[in-house]
C-alpha cells in the first residue's frame, strides 16, 4: 500500500511512501490521469534531482521520482545494493503503486536499473530511456573498483560534514552550466543519501551486454561526450545497438555524464519526441 500527502510546492506534486521489496521507498509524483513515466536517479542523488525534467513533462505525463534505497527519505539497509536487488526494488515499487506498464527513465546507476527491470520483469515496462549508464566497454577490475570505491566514500563524506549552503555554493562553481534549479535537490540528496549506496560501485558487473539482449521494449540511450565524463563511449552504443534492435541511440554534444543538466534543451527534445511516439 502506498501513502501518499499533497505538498504544498508551486508544482502541488504529491508524496509519498510505499512497501515494495520489504522496505520503504518514498517518492514525489505529479500526479492527474496521464501515462505514468518513473524516474530512477544516479548514485547519491534522489528523485526530487528530477525536477526540473518532471515540470517540464508533467503536462503530459505522471511523473513519479523515487527514491532508490539508501538515498533521499526511503530505508538505508547496509547491504541490498547489487543489481539484482535494484531490480528487484524498482519492479516491486510498479506493482505496489499498481502501475500499468508505466515508461521508465533513469540517470546512471538508475539508467542501469531501468534497463535491468525492463529485462528481466518485462511485464511491467512499457518503454525505457537510459541517461548514460555506467556501462564500459571492458572488464572493471576487482582493484580498480575497490579503488573507486575509496575515492567516492572519502568524497561523500567530505561532503556530508559541509552545509547545505556549502554544498550549493561548491556545486555553483563546479558546475556553472547547470541551471539554478538543480543545485537545492544534489546538495539535499548528498545530506540524505547513506554512504553504503557505494556498494553499488563495488557490485558492478560486466552483465550490460547480457541484459541490454533481452530488452524487448522500445528503449531509448541518451549519450554524452566521454572527453566531457560521459560514461558510455561511441563502440559501447553502437554494441548496444547490436546487441538490441529494439534500441535508439541519441548523443548529445556537449554534455558529459549529467546529459540533461548539461544539454537540457537537446535531452528534452528527444526525450519528447520519442515518448510521443509511444
Amino acid at each position: 500500500m502506498s501513502r501518499e500527502n499533497r505538498e504544498q510546492t508551486m508544482s502541488n506534486w504529491l508524496s509519498g511512501s510505499v512497501v515494495a521489496n520489504n522496505f520503504n521507498f518514498h517518492y514525489h509524483r505529479t500526479g492527474g490521469d496521464k501515462p505514468p513515466l518513473v524516474l530512477a536517479h544516479g548514485i547519491t542523488d534522489n528523485g526530487l534531482c528530477w525536477t526540473r525534467t518532471a515540470e517540464a513533462l508533467e503536462k503530459e505525463y505522471d511523473l513519479i521520482m523515487v527514491d532508490a534505497r539508501g538515498h533521499g527519505l526511503s530505508d538505508a539497509p547496509e547491504t541490498g545494493y547489487t543489481p539484482e536487488d535494484r531490480a528487484a526494488d524498482l519492479a516491486g515499487f510498479i506493482e505496489a503503486l499498481n502501475l500499468d506498464r508505466p515508461y521508465l527513465m533513469g540517470h546512471s546507476m538508475g539508467a542501469d536499473t531501468v534497463a535491468l527491470t525492463a529485462a528481466y520483469y518485462p511485464h511491467l515496462v512499457g518503454c525505457a530511456i537510459l541517461e548514460d549508464p555506467p556501462w564500459y566497454e571492458g572488464l572493471v577490475s576487482e582493484e580498480s573498483r575497490e579503488t573507486s570505491t575509496g575515492q567516492w566514500h572519502a568524497n561523500l563524506l567530505e561532503q556530508k560534514s559541509r552545509t547545505f549552503e556549502a554544498l550549493v555554493t561548491a556545486a555553483r562553481e563546479e558546475h556553472p552550466q547547470w541551471s539554478a534549479i538543480e543545485f537545492g535537490a544534489w546538495a539535499q540528496a548528498k545530506l540524505q543519501v547513506s554512504p553504503d549506496v557505494l556498494r553499488v560501485i563495488r557490485e558492478l558487473r560486466p552483465h550490460w551486454r547480457e541484459t541490454v539482449a533481452k530488452i524487448t521494449c522500445p528503449t531509448l540511450l541518451i549519450t554524452g561526450d566521454p572527453k566531457l565524463g560521459g560514461l558510455v563511449t561511441s563502440e559501447v552504443a553502437a554494441e548496444v545497438a547490436r546487441l538490441c534492435p529494439h534500441v535508439s541511440l541519441a548523443p548529445i554534444a556537449g554534455a558529459g555524464h549529467s546529459v540533461r543538466r548539461e544539454q537540457f534543451e537537446q535531452f528534452i527534445n528527444i526525450v519528447t519526441v520519442f515518448l510521443a511516439g509511444m
